[in-house]
């Protein structure tokens, strides 16, 4: 993302937790900073892209990052955190006088490297000129909302739809292979159908192979669940096949396939 927005034709400055991995945007003419606030300093725009709403909170440096910024800074908050992870983080820029964009992305490795994520975005209108450096650069489209806290809501249910599918894919090629169906023919017979997802291709090839290059691991799908979870329980509501989808996707991370991508998921179910 930090790449595609540098080629977009802004000046940017990037800093990582682990430092070994934005070293080699160097190579690509960004300032690669020894701090979230060396990076951070006199820019005027911010994007934090982390885990959760701990990590981001930690990479500002106790309001450090946010105190640095350039007079009328705006802060892109990209990282999937939530909602309460959302209000939390809206509350902290109202906190250091910094204007804050709500705007989560959809998408794993390929389309980030390709500038094709799909950005959900809520601020006011007055804002969001100012952000079309970088969100034309990450994403083939953004969808805009009014307030912060939206577009972090609307990607709660896009995960729901999208893990409910992973889970059920899992499901059905398990069944194949317990009840002697090749499961490469059960994707070749939904490829093109109604039924055949691009997406169950994509990961339906890697559960079949066994082989799972995270392209987003598990662990965080993990997380995206839990957020879904703590959504409904704060509202009080109730949803059929979250809960579960949660606990199997934990069950695949207490079984090691955390680092892995989230299709590996199928193999709690090979046991």
């Amino acid at each position: 993302m930090a790449r595609n927005t540098a080629a977009g034709g802004a000046d940017v400055a990037v800093w990582n937790r682990g430092m070994e991995k934005a070293a080699p945007l160097a190579e690509h003419g960004l300032t690669v900073a020894s701090s979230a606030a060396d990076a951070a300093r006199g820019r005027d725009l911010l994007v934090t892209m982390l885990a959760d709403a701990d990590a981001v909170v930690a990479a500002l440096e106790d309001g450090a990052v946010l105190e640095g910024l350039a007079t009328g800074a705006v802060w892109i908050q990209m990282s999937t955190v939530g909602v309460e992870g959302c209000d939390r983080l809206a509350a902290l820029a109202g906190a250091h006088g910094v204007a804050f964009v709500d705007a989560p992305v959809s998408g794993t490795r390929q389309p980030a490297e390709a500038g094709e994520l799909v950005v959900l975005a809520a601020a006011p209108a007055d804002l969001r000129e100012r952000c079309q450096v970088v969100l034309d650069s990450v994403g083939a489209s953004t969808t805009w909302f009014d307030r912060p806290g939206e577009a972090s809501r609307l990607k709660l249910v896009l995960n729901t739809w999208l893990l409910g599918l992973l889970a059920a894919l899992a499901d059905a090629v398990r069944l194949a292979e317990l009840v002697g169906v090749d499961p490469a023919g059960f994707l070749d017979a939904i490829d093109g159908s109604p039924l055949g997802a691009p997406y169950a291709q994509l990961k339906g090839k890697a559960m079949v192979a066994g082989e799972y290059p995270p392209a987003f691991p598990l662990a965080m799908a993990a997380k995206d669940a839990r957020l879904v979870q703590a959504a409904v329980a704060e509202v009080g509501g109730e949803l059929a096949v979250a809960d579960a989808v949660e606990a199997l996707l934990t069950r695949a991370v207490q079984s090691g396939h955390g680092a892995e991508d989230m299709a590996a998921v199928v193999e709690v179910l090979r046991g």
